[in-house]
């Protein structure tokens, strides 16, 4: 492959974009260049990173602009499935809100059939040096389902 060395403003002309943007490339690394004795900056382009001047402009244009309606539309089709996707997000959501609603008033309703049924009250034991026992002092709590399931027993 053969190189052309052209300066900056010549090789934003055979690249399509401004002078700014050839230099932004010599910056970044992407483009190659040198800079002379003189400190004026010259790059190398491969034949590959020009454009054959066969063409006209105008069909140089209609690339580029095609290339940037093509983005466009990908970037449409991106944005249409978000948003499909924070719809269907907000439908769960809008239905876990339900269900917990649905759960938050059964609450009294489950806590009422768990509760256990008195069973015969017996003395408590007492220990070596005549305590009572520390569970025996604590009145026995019984905490409801939902408790239990979040916090443990």
């Amino acid at each position: 492959m053969s190189k052309q060395r052209l300066d900056v403003r010549q090789a934003a002309e055979v690249l399509g974009i401004s002078s700014e943007g050839v230099r932004k490339r010599i910056k970044r690394g992407s483009l190659e260049s040198e800079k002379d004795a003189e400190g004026r900056v010259y790059v190398w382009l491969d034949e590959s990173q020009t454009r054959s001047d066969a063409g006209s402009d105008e069909d140089w244009t209609n690339v580029r602009t095609g290339s940037d309606e093509a983005v466009v539309e990908v970037l449409r089709e991106q944005l249409s499935r978000t948003w499909e996707q924070l719809e269907a997000e907000r439908e769960a959501n809008r239905e876990n809100r339900r269900i917990i609603a649905g759960l938050v008033q059964r609450v009294p309703e489950l806590e009422a059939v768990q509760k256990p049924r008195e069973s015969p009250v017996t003395a408590p034991e007492e220990s070596d040096n005549g305590r009572v026992g520390a569970e025996a002092q604590k009145p026995s709590e019984q905490r409801s389902w939902l408790y239990r399931f979040f916090f443990g027993p």
